[in-house]
């Protein structure tokens, strides 16, 4: 096969035809080595020929073998070049260095996790025009990477077709989904008598919480919420120092498989793998596996990319952005990770598109998408388990959920092009195993809606321009008791702050002193958020404002929004805030009355709503960085609001809007947090610092690509 082009950059370049060759060679080398492929015959003067006569340069892009999703790439990179080599191509590969969130977590390797999406988008796009290859066979992993290598390629799809050249293909190939591990019947049993002695000793909070915790997938995301618990019964006396370490180390050795893979809950990795699958990106021979791929596999999708190669309408760039409005669709009906709303944006504006976080929730909402998605790691519904099901041929993933999505009356574009080489609608002529109620037991995937709406909100308020709330992670239930109650601000000035007052096990006590707020202003937010139900009890004029707050705790009346600054792009890199989540989603007090709002990021949510991605964020003026301990908000989801409260009409029985950037006051408390933030921000390496990029809602990209992306995208 010859790549028909005005130019061929390796046609008068003898350097390029000396070096690239031995590349080759040695690549297909290892692959007849190590897969026993005796038929794979090359040599220099092969590679030389096919190289002079333009035939397909494919780079498989795979990633680094320190992170679990990648350990078993260099086995599937060697069967994608042996299939791309005997279909007549060049294959060559090149890795990226690829930040696991779940290593990076609780350390300073947080701040430098969204910054390496930017950097492997560079990276892809420095490699693949430097090497001058025409298309993309791409392994990918966890966490933002998938997204970032998509605005990479679609980048520089962008920009060929504005030089007048051939548009770059390219084809993606998610790792296969981790297991997850199992707790041993011995520490099952000591974790079960911890619980029981906990009880005893009258530390019901812990045993309750060490029972809810031990319902779980054994993941590294439950492996946190573990740690929360333990750290308490520590604290309590309950068990030593050797004690916790010795449980922390037999949790974490049954936690992952050993061929690793992505991990089975429904995070950034497992959101990117679906989004990049409803973008038409993902052949379904490799979309959900439960094992490293076989052979056949992979030359499926190698011959679906070859389908491609001479066919413009199949460049990945436009692939993406015609699929753009179904990916947001069936994204919203799985119930996301949260950090996909910067991502898709992300993507789209490197293609060259000015979106925002209000072009997905316009998609979202006309018409709303519905909940099919019932995925729950203390039932048994993960990932793997929808992988099984796929494997089992009952359904057919992403496929089952456009025809799921379409038979509800959500519009799904059935004409856009996929990198099978045919349309939606062609691969959805095959209605074997399309739809859902072909699982029987424990389906992932839904016939009938939970909710009408799923997805991610976003919000607005008077404080700030917007925020991101997950509301696919919560039940209605769960919604209504956070809505419309007015909530009692905890402020923090950054994490490290957050994590030592959420982690203490005296925290609630500790609340029930703080000067911030009065007993009258408890009893007006009592009464508010008790509106249409009981009354306050008559002996509450006689309590302290301590037994006030603790009844409110008990009855599950006080609301309490943890706010947590400072994590914005530009200030600290955006950190996940996944590690004060868990310890308050690993206290069930807490978790009952607890809203979290954040400048920083969220994958998913905790029993109440997890509000993160505030623009402005608080080193750029942001309201989030002028609140402190004690003042109010009024929590309106169903209105998609949050305002800040003015605390004199609300001590008259008035809710008041107060517009905080007018106190003067508060802007000199936020200039002396500037001036923190500042200081903390050289904490982290000068290269990896996210400096001179768009906010939140526009995706965090560098102001140039922000610049460059002048194409509307229609809506409606």
């Amino acid at each position: 096969m010859v790549v028909m082009e005005a130019s061929n950059p390796y046609a008068d370049n003898v350097q390029a035809k000396a070096n690239a060759p031995i590349t080759v060679v040695r690549l297909l080398e290892r692959a007849r080595e190590m897969l026993g492929l005796d038929e794979l015959e090359c040599c220099l003067e092969t590679v030389y020929d096919r190289l002079d006569k333009n035939a397909p340069r494919i780079a498989i892009i795979g990633g680094s073998l320190d992170h679990p999703a990648h350990i078993t790439d260099w086995e599937t990179v060697l069967k994608v070049a042996a299939c791309v080599w005997m279909r007549g191509g060049v294959p060559f590969y090149f890795s990226v260095p690829v930040v696991c969130d779940a290593i990076a977590q609780s350390t300073l390797g947080m701040s430098y996790s969204l910054q390496s999406r930017n950097a492997v988008a560079a990276m892809v796009t420095n490699q693949m025009e430097a090497h001058s290859y025409h298309a993309a066979y791409v392994i990918t992993g966890c966490d933002k990477t998938p997204l970032a290598i998509l605005a990479g390629l679609a980048h520089l799809d962008l920009i060929r077709r504005r030089r007048g050249e051939r548009p770059l293909m390219a084809t993606f190939h998610p790792a296969h989904v981790l297991r997850g591990g199992t707790l041993p019947q011995d520490l099952h049993h000591a974790l079960t008598n911890l619980a029981r002695r906990a009880e005893e000793q009258g530390y019901t909070d812990i045993a309750n919480d060490l029972r809810d915790t031990m319902k779980y997938v054994l993941q590294c995301t439950s492996n946190a919420a573990y740690r929360a618990v333990l750290q308490r019964a520590r604290d309590a006396g309950l068990i030593t120092v050797a004690e916790h370490n010795d449980y922390e180390k037999r949790l974490a050795v049954h936690t992952c498989h050993h061929n690793g893979g992505i991990c089975a809950f429904n995070g950034t990795g497992n959101s990117s793998r679906i989004a990049l699958a409803a973008m038409g990106l993902v052949h379904p021979a490799v979309e959900l596996l439960t094992a490293p791929p076989e052979m056949e596999r992979v030359k499926q999708v190698v011959d679906g990319l070859f389908a491609c190669l001479t066919r413009p309408m199949f460049s990945v760039a436009h692939v993406m952005a015609a699929n753009f409005a179904n990916a947001v669709r069936v994204y919203s009906a799985t119930g996301g990770s949260t950090n996909l709303m910067m991502h898709l944006v992300a993507a789209m504006v490197y293609a060259g598109y000015r979106v925002t976080i209000d072009t997905i929730d316009y998609i979202r909402r006309h018409p709303p998408v519905p909940d099919i998605f019932d995925y729950s790691l203390t039932q048994g519904r993960d990932i793997f388990t929808l992988a099984q099901q796929c494997a089992a041929g009952q359904i057919r993933g992403t496929e089952t959920l456009f025809y799921e999505l379409q038979r509800h009356g959500v519009p799904m574009d059935l004409d856009t092009p996929t990198v099978t080489g045919t349309t939606w609608r062609e691969r959805l002529q095959d209605e074997h195993a399309l739809p859902a109620n072909g699982v029987k037991e424990n389906p992932v995937i839904l016939s009938y809606p939970k909710r009408t709406i799923s997805g991610v909100e976003v919000l607005r308020g008077n404080f700030f321009d917007s925020a991101v709330l997950k509301i696919s992670g919560m039940t209605d239930e769960q919604l209504e008791h956070f809505n419309d109650k007015v909530a009692v601000v905890i402020f923090f000035e950054n994490e490290e702050e957050a994590n030592a007052r959420l982690s203490d096990i005296h925290m609630l006590n500790r609340l029930k002193n703080i000067q911030d707020i009065s007993k009258g202003t408890l009893v007006n937010i009592a009464s508010y958020n008790m509106k249409g139900t009981d009354s306050l009890p008559p002996s509450v004029s006689k309590w302290t404002k301590e037994e006030l707050f603790q009844w409110m705790i008990d009855a599950g009346i006080l609301r309490l929004a943890v706010v947590i600054s400072g994590q914005g792009p530009e200030a600290f890199g955006m950190p996940e805030m996944f590690t004060p989540m868990q310890y308050v989603n690993a206290r069930k007090a807490l978790r009952r009355i607890t809203l979290l709002l954040t400048d920083g990021r969220f994958s998913g949510v905790t029993y109440g709503p997890a509000i993160g991605h505030v623009t402005p964020e608080a080193i750029n003026g942001g309201g989030i960085g002028l609140l402190q301990t004690g003042d109010l908000v009024h929590v309106q989801l169903n209105a998609r609001r949050i305002d800040l409260l003015d605390p004199q009409a609300f001590a008259e029985g008035r809710l008041v809007p107060w517009d905080i950037y007018k106190d003067q006051a508060r802007q000199i408390l936020g200039a002396e947090r500037r001036r923190r933030w500042l200081r903390r921000q050289t904490l982290i390496a000068i290269p990896n610092r996210l400096q001179q990029v768009t906010d939140a809602a526009h995706g965090v990209v560098p102001l140039p690509i922000w610049e460059n992306a002048t194409l509307s995208y229609p809506l409606g």
